[in-house]
């Protein structure tokens, strides 16, 4: 690999692509589509708030007037939500090149999603995995069509809590943070597993953003971590545009593989530009991967049309 540091310039003309970027209204998400939008793909930004998506849709267009961006309301947090998304986008599209699996929410209290699931695990793991088989069609119909899920240096203290999934008998709101973003690289892995094993064309790689400035964690509705983030972050992080870059390299390079992990070059991957990381030992556990497919697909009612893996 090439010793010049990877940045927004090297995304390569994103003309007649469609990208769905989810949480697009803030954060990595408004920097990821700000991006693509720049290098001339068709971006439709996901957003629960359909004020805020337009807010963000003005944002970027400032930047670049003639920007090709649609936003569409989704809360990921709601199974229902998903699927009514999937079907509309299913009937509008003929095919999708690349779904960018980034919106998350980060150490709420403890609460369940309208189908009974912790939330954060619903928003940030269970409404990716069933958005990504419900455009899988889509996906397989598209150009050099890749899914990037978006995970976490938090991924390296999770595991999953099978025994506890929703936190009735012990919750902590970061330990169950960690716990989704460990399911969302056990996912992107697996994914990418089973799409080679069944001759898809589509590529499942993973980012992470490292230590970033975004509003996720000032934002949170825990106090403590509100308290830090806002105290902390300034000094430790690197901008939101620069934490988008890992996954803008997964999305776009011509040169990315399915299966690799994107994060910052620096110390510890906190901060620096994009290249292939790795995931904890316990992320590529074949035993792991399939419990939390199987258990995915009794969750969300959605299974993967592929090939027997």
């Amino acid at each position: 690999m090439s010793s010049r540091q990877w940045t927004v310039a090297d995304i390569p003309d994103q003309t007649g692509r469609t990208v769905v970027v989810t949480g697009a209204n803030s954060g990595l998400g408004i920097e990821t589509a700000r991006a693509l939008a720049g290098r001339g793909a068709r971006v439709i930004m996901t957003s629960r708030s359909e004020e805020k998506g337009r807010k963000a849709v003005e944002d970027i267009r400032a930047d670049h007037p003639r920007a090709n961006l649609e936003v569409r309301t989704l809360d990921l947090e709601d199974l229902d939500s998903v699927a009514a998304f999937a079907d509309r986008l299913t009937a509008d599209l003929g095919r999708l090149d690349v779904l960018v699996n980034n919106a998350g929410v980060m150490a709420p209290p403890r609460s369940l999603s309208p189908q009974g699931h912790e939330r954060q695990f619903a928003t940030n793991h269970l409404g990716h995995f069933a958005l990504t088989g419900r455009l899988l069609g889509l996906l397989e119909a598209g150009r050099d069509p890749r899914v990037v899920t978006v995970s976490s240096l938090a991924h390296r203290h999770g595991k999953i809590h099978f025994d506890d999934l929703t936190g009735a008998q012990r919750y902590s709101a970061v330990g169950y943070y960690s716990q989704s973003k460990f399911a969302n690289a056990v996912f992107g892995l697996e994914l990418d597993r089973r799409l080679r094993a069944a001759g898809s064309p589509v590529r499942s790689l993973i980012a992470h953003p490292g230590f970033s400035a975004t509003r996720l964690m000032a934002n949170g509705t825990n106090l403590p971590i509100r308290v830090v983030g806002s105290l902390v972050m300034p000094f430790v992080t690197q901008s939101q545009a620069d934490g988008a870059l890992p996954q803008l390299r997964a999305a776009t390079d011509p040169k990315a593989q399915g299966g690799e992990y994107y994060g910052p070059k620096g110390k510890n991957e906190r901060k620096g530009p994009p290249v292939v990381v790795d995931t904890i030992p316990e992320a590529k556990d074949q035993g792991t991967a399939n419990r939390l497919w199987t258990l995915s697909e009794e969750l969300t009612g959605v299974k993967f049309q592929l090939a027997a893996a």
